[in-house]
């Protein structure tokens, strides 16, 4: 896995942490990685994701609300809020190919969440691209 693929798995974990426990972005990324060794870029990059991100969480939720017809934010699971909060906010920074931000985001997806999740990530995610 890629540093910067590590790096978005380790933002969407402390993103999830963070909501869950209520406690601050820069604990539950800290919870994460330590006992862990990554290289410094990607402790780096998962840093800013993750704070830029939980930052504009209320703005990254509204987004998900717009496009997610019929499914009220209460209803779409930690994770995959998470999944989707991150992808949004990458594909808003356009320093990455959409199609990249949208595969690594499906894939977090099927790893954390399911299949179905996946496919209502990709849903979310291309609306969100294609408008």
């Amino acid at each position: 896995m890629g540093k910067r693929s590590t790096s978005r798995r380790l933002a969407m974990q402390a993103l999830y942490h963070a909501e869950l426990s209520g406690s601050t972005i820069e604990e539950a990324l800290k919870n994460i990685i330590e006992n862990e060794h990554f290289i410094d870029q990607t402790i780096e990059f998962a840093k800013d994701l993750s704070k830029s991100c939980w930052d504009r969480r209320e703005e990254m939720d509204k987004i998900i609300q717009e496009l997610a017809i019929d499914w009220p934010l209460d209803r779409i699971g930690k994770v995959d809020r998470s999944i989707l909060r991150l992808a949004l906010y990458e594909l808003e920074l356009k320093e990455t190919p959409d199609s990249v931000v949208i595969n690594e985001a499906v894939e977090l997806a099927k790893k954390y969440s399911s299949e179905e999740a996946a496919r209502f990530v990709n849903g979310i995610l291309g609306a969100f691209v294609r408008r």
